[in-house]
């Protein structure tokens, strides 16, 4: 979960007031956060934020934001913001974007904002809330970069070009102390610390983002590090241009609308720019940011009652928008809510009921005890899971515990599958994901197994992983479309790893587990070729899984320098078998 420092002197600031620890404590449940540290020398609190879902919650300014309306304060009105069919003028303020870029990554918005000097705290505080916005809710960089810039030195239009990486020459920040340096864009992701990072994210294209003002002066070069002219902010500096590009763009005008109006509280007048695309786009070829794009959200009074467990008043519900910083209004039992620029979270009229509770407060609800009581107890599967996994820490494996979310990279790619009709086909994938990491629902648990392998480099020889958990994939047959199942996965890793030492591992637990087995060769990109089999369980050898040496490409996907072998089988198939 995002942990953000937040500057006393600058809570209290964007609050109007001061604030202690007992009084700010309850209030940041409102906020789905709690208070991890407290450095009372450098005047900082660290506060960990539970809701991946608020991105605006990520700095000082959106917090404080939160916390004046649980405080009873209005919500907020911003009069910087376009409607997609009402954008307001941007006198001249334009993005040009070259054609070429489409392919490479095709958005960006941007908007300029003029006011005091942003002081050394504000600027620590942007600087954190750019990046937590890149890191997490912007999956690396990938689908969302930053950029902050010293406005009043550059001149409109802005270009956002398709860059030749060779021809194409700017200085980008140092990373040290060392003065600034110029260097085409390749020389960039090949010795700059910052082009080693997130150069993968765009060195495969024939061309690179490049950012540049009306005088060719660079700004950056998107998503990897800014220039060390244009892109060198500085605490006297009271003219700011920011730009966010990237792969989608709703989430970038998002990102634009939180950090829009952070510094709109924080006392900066907001100027719209307008980006002007020679390719379609979900809002146009002429987007001007920043761009309220959010649509009303209506829910019926007696929905909130049903699921509260009470009934509602409107004019109660209506307080307790207010009270979680939500406009809305009420026409007989149905309720509309106006979701601010600064938040895209109101997917469902349930999300609406969510902040009737946290404005209301949880504690103000009365307890009640269940009218029904029912025992519980271990299902059959879960029982012969318990065995199985006795068995494994008796042949000697250690048992991993992960996540059932993973990335389409870790699950697919990485394993050889991509492609393959049975096995990529089988891959549950997340519509909307926050991040790339959690992407996809795993079919298998071999790729958590390598994961943790890959990680396990410095540990002694040999390592035995296992995982007993579950797995998900696609099933026609069944009436939702997938199938749940409860899997054993276990791999060994060593110098001498081979088929046969995992197949005695196998043959070892079938022993004891009293189920007989026999192999049967089969072909599987995860394996490498003539070394994997499936293992056929019971007197009707009912395929239950499979055995095997990885593939050299696979462990070298993984970063794994030694041999591995492992097994993957479906328990629910064995318990039955």
């Amino acid at each position: 979960m995002p942990k953000i420092d937040v500057a006393d002197r600058l809570l209290e600031r964007f609050l109007g007031r001061p604030i202690d620890d007992a009084e700010l404590a309850p209030l940041l449940s409102g906020a789905k956060a709690v208070l991890d540290e407290r450095d009372l020398d450098a005047g900082v609190r660290r506060i960990e934020l539970n809701d991946t879902n608020r991105p605006d919650l990520w700095s000082t300014a959106g917090l404080a934001r939160q916390l004046r309306a649980l405080l009873g304060a209005p919500p907020p009105a911003y009069d910087c913001f376009s409607r997609p069919d009402a954008p307001l003028p941007s006198e001249g303020r334009v993005i040009e974007v070259d054609a070429e870029i489409e392919p490479v990554r095709p958005y960006i918005v941007g908007f300029q904002a003029s006011g005091p000097a942003v002081g050394e705290a504000l600027l620590v505080d942007l600087i954190q809330t750019q990046e937590k916005l890149c890191w997490s809710y912007g999956r690396k960089r990938r689908a969302i970069a930053m950029g902050v810039y010293r406005a009043g030195r550059m001149r409109y239009p802005i270009r956002y070009l398709a860059a030749d990486p060779d021809a194409t020459r700017f200085a980008p920040l140092p990373a040290d102390d060392r003065p600034p340096e110029e260097m085409s864009l390749r020389d960039v992701l090949a010795r700059h610390p910052k082009g080693m990072e997130f150069g993968p994210i765009i060195a495969h294209h024939r061309r690179y983002p490049f950012l540049v003002d009306a005088g060719g002066r660079a700004l950056s070069m998107p998503p990897v590090i800014n220039s060390a002219g244009l892109g060198s902010v500085k605490p006297e500096d009271d003219d700011l241009f920011v730009e966010v590009t990237g792969t989608d763009l709703s989430h970038l005008l998002l990102a634009t609308s939180i950090i829009a109006c952070d510094l709109a509280d924080a006392g900066f007048r907001i100027r719209p720019v307008t980006t002007r695309y020679p390719f379609d786009t979900p809002f146009g070829r002429e987007v001007t940011a920043p761009l309220a794009f959010q649509e009303p959200v209506h829910v019926e009074l007696s929905s909130v009652g049903r699921l509260l467990g009470e009934p509602v008043a409107a004019a109660d519900a209506l307080r307790s928008l207010r009270l979680a910083g939500v406009e809305a209004e009420a026409n007989g039992d149905r309720l509309t809510v106006r979701p601010p620029p600064f938040r895209n979270d109101f997917l469902h009229p349930v999300d609406v009921i969510e902040e009737v509770v946290i404005g209301r407060g949880l504690d103000s609800f009365r307890p009640t005890l269940p009218e029904e009581f029912t025992a519980g107890r271990l299902t059959g599967i879960e029982r012969f899971s318990r065995r199985a996994r006795g068995l494994m820490v008796g042949l000697g494996y250690e048992e991993l515990m992960v996540s059932y979310l993973g990335s389409y990279q870790d699950h697919v790619e990485r394993m050889r599958l991509a492609g393959d009709a049975e096995l990529d086909g089988q891959v549950l994938r997340i519509a909307n994901p926050i991040s790339a990491n959690y992407a996809v629902v795993r079919a298998s648990t071999l790729p958590s197994l390598l994961r943790c392998e890959e990680a396990s480099a410095h540990a002694v020889y040999p390592h035995r992983l296992f995982e007993v958990g579950k797995t998900a994939r696609r099933d026609a047959g069944d009436d939702s479309g997938t199938v749940t199942r409860t899997h054993l996965g276990f791999l060994y890793a060593g110098g001498a790893a081979g088929f046969n030492d995992v197949n005695e591992h196998l043959a070892g637990l079938l022993y004891y587990l009293r189920i007989p087995y026999r192999l049967r060769a089969c072909a599987d990109p995860r394996f490498a070729p003539g070394r994997a089999a499936e293992v056929l369980v019971g007197s009707r050898e009912t395929p239950a899984g499979r055995i095997g040496e990885l593939h050299p490409e696979a462990l070298e996907a993984w970063t794994i320098q030694v041999p591995c072998a492992a097994c993957e089988l479906d328990l629910e198939t064995l318990a039955s078998s």
